[in-house]
């Protein structure tokens, strides 16, 4: 068998894209969702891993871009695989837990990322009108690690058993 020089090796490993969400909750357990002015779904507060960025550093810059929100990072949630998706290729997203906004904070929220056009908390069955099918099992997801203290992972949004 013969093996590859070492850079043309780094050249044909896969390359995936990589996002970073943040999952924040109010009083009532109900999921803070984003409205983006480039695509017609709902979302959590997150973005894509940039070049030489790692996901934890994503979820914070992002949080703080779209919402003018700046506070640490709770323990990983989610790790969910994305397959090829149309145009898209495959990759991976986290999820981590922002805790529970008050009434203060979340009035507090500025929208100065044009990305954005809204923000608003909403019940399972209003997310699940709002979000992709694969975004709706990744909160779900979320909200069960929340209660389990626990890290999810997840293909598609869909938990799966590690074996």
């Amino acid at each position: 068998m013969d093996l590859l020089p070492f850079d043309e090796y780094a050249r044909s490993l896969n390359r995936k894209r990589v996002a970073a969400g943040v999952l924040y909750r109010d009083t009532h357990r109900r999921v803070l969702l984003v409205e983006t002015s480039y695509k017609t779904e709902w979302d959590i507060p997150g973005g894509s891993v940039e070049a030489d960025e790692p996901p934890w550093v994503t979820a914070v810059r992002e949080v703080r871009e779209e919402l003018g929100l700046d506070r640490p990072l709770g323990r990983l949630l989610v790790i969910d695989f994305m397959p090829t998706d149309g145009v898209m290729p495959e990759g991976m997203a986290f999820v981590w837990d922002g805790g529970v906004l008050s009434d203060d904070e979340f009035a507090g929220l500025t929208l100065t990322d044009p990305e954005i056009k809204s923000v608003k908390f909403c019940t399972l069955p209003e997310v699940a009108a709002l979000v992709r099918p694969r975004m709706v099992g990744r909160i779900e997801a979320a909200l069960r690690g929340v209660d389990a203290e626990a890290i999810v992972l997840c293909e598609s949004g869909r938990p799966v058993t590690q074996g």
